[in-house]
């Protein structure tokens, strides 16, 4: 297994005909509209990657609970699911069209895993805020696909599974969450959390020696997953993205830091050698 820098992205995103997979740490939503090192980064691998046929997101944001929903809509919407923040974050809109005709395709391919057609939800900010980073004249189509908070944590990476094919179909399966995401620990201080770091290397390493079974294991993770996750939402979407992987695939890192203390802004893709 290696891992590569940033700067080699160009290079080694060469067309293939099997898309790579992408977890990004979204992090605050002020990242939309704040020019910074995250929001660079994006902008750098939107260049880097193939062009997909269209984009598929597991966001953090859209959970359910006892299904998996595939949001079906021609025009999704743009989601501004969060309060209190500056009226210039409400005035961002991602117009991308969605892709009705995959997304059905999607809900019969997820048919054992309660999968079901939605039409209702749109494009979240865990979408879109990075969208428009990696494509910003919003010109691929795009739709979502919802996480079931009411099943295990293997059960996201059967998800991965399930829809690694369409990798060959050129579709970009995008997860977006953080490795940690623990709101009540936020600091300002600069100074990360040391439950933060700690878990940050632990999924880092799990995902190099390709031990999926460890992240998914709420015993093997122990108390150390309820510290970085209360809740497992940004979790899941991670172990959608492994669960996609195969041994064809590299590993890159990126964005490998901890925010306002208890967010780890670390992605990761997996792309073809």
């Amino acid at each position: 297994m290696q891992t590569h820098s940033l700067q080699s992205l160009r290079d080694r995103f060469a067309p293939t005909q099997r898309m790579p997979i992408v977890f990004l740490g979204h992090g605050s939503p002020m990242h939309a509209i704040t020019e910074g090192p995250f929001s660079h980064a994006w902008a750098t691998l939107g260049q880097g990657l193939p062009r997909p046929n269209a984009i598929l997101v597991v966001s953090a944001h859209w959970m359910t609970h006892g299904t998996t929903l595939v949001d079906v809509s021609a025009l999704p919407r743009t989601i501004h699911d969060f309060n209190g923040f500056p009226d210039a974050l409400y005035a961002e809109q991602y117009p991308a069209q969605g892709q009705p005709e995959l997304a059905r395709e999607v809900v019969s391919l997820l048919a054992s895993h309660r999968a079901e057609e939605d039409d209702t939800w749109g494009l979240d900010h865990g979408a879109w805020a990075v969208l428009k980073y990696l494509y910003p004249e919003a010109d691929v189509p795009v739709f979502q696909v919802s996480i079931d908070m009411a099943q295990g944590l293997a059960h996201q990476l059967e998800i991965g599974q399930a829809l690694s094919e369409l990798r060959d179909r050129g579709v970009l399966i995008l997860g977006s969450g953080n490795i940690v995401h623990n709101l009540r620990r936020l600091s300002f201080d600069g100074n990360p959390e040391a439950f933060a770091l700690e878990f940050d290397d632990l999924v880092t390493g799990r995902l190099i020696e390709r031990d999926f079974d460890t992240l998914a294991n709420r015993g093997k993770l122990g108390s150390l997953l309820s510290e970085a996750h209360p809740s497992v939402d940004h979790y899941l979407p991670a172990l959608t993205i492994a669960g996609a992987s195969d041994q064809r695939d590299d590993l890159l890192f990126m964005t490998d830091s901890i925010d306002l203390g208890s967010i780890s802004m670390r992605s990761f893709i997996f792309h073809p050698m």
